[in-house]
């Protein structure tokens, strides 16, 4: 679970107000992440562009890795074609 420091959570009403601010902020990495909470309930998270680009070329990476993991596990599985299991349900494939 992420944990936030208290100057890093701010409310939807004040991140309104000091937009730029929490913009610079960001931008000069004086805080890495903004938890912008709305009824005292955390909403969202604000991080600079460098970080969003890294956390998504880690998910992408992973999911990489994991289309290769089941690919590799799928490779020695027998298979049947499409018109093998159309037949082997009773399907005609002219009624597709």
């Amino acid at each position: 679970m992420v944990t936030y420091a208290r100057d890093e959570i701010i409310s939807a009403s004040e991140i309104t107000r000091n937009f730029s601010t929490v913009l610079k902020e960001l931008a000069n990495h004086t805080k890495e992440k903004f938890a912008i909470s709305k009824n005292n309930k955390l909403e969202a998270v604000v991080v600079p562009i460098d970080e969003y680009e890294r956390m998504k070329e880690a998910l992408d990476m992973a999911e990489h890795i994991e289309i290769y993991n089941i690919v590799k596990e799928r490779e020695n599985q027998s298979t049947i074609t499409f018109d093998e299991l159309l037949d082997n349900l009773g399907v005609d494939k002219n009624e597709l």
